[in-house]
């Protein structure tokens, strides 16, 4: 996991489904959980979800606040 990847967390959009146009870093832990048990799509999205979700997992989304507070001082 690089700052790269972190950043990717919040500028990449999920692109289908109930959550469709949410920032990956915004999905809810259950539909995280969902995609590891039904497994994850291919390609970057899939990576990034599967990554979401070992920070979710593992209680490190507060390694997140500090990208957080990043976009708020932006907007």
């Amino acid at each position: 996991m690089n700052s790269d990847q972190l950043e990717l967390l919040f500028t990449r959009e999920m692109p289908y489904g109930k959550y469709k146009g949410r920032a990956i870093a915004d999905l809810p832990g259950h539909y995280l959980n969902w995609f590891a048990s039904q497994g994850f799509p291919p390609g970057e999205i899939g990576r990034l979800i599967a990554l979401m979700h070992e920070i979710d997992h593992n209680g490190l989304s507060s390694l997140l606040d500090p990208l957080r507070e990043k976009r708020r001082a932006r907007s």
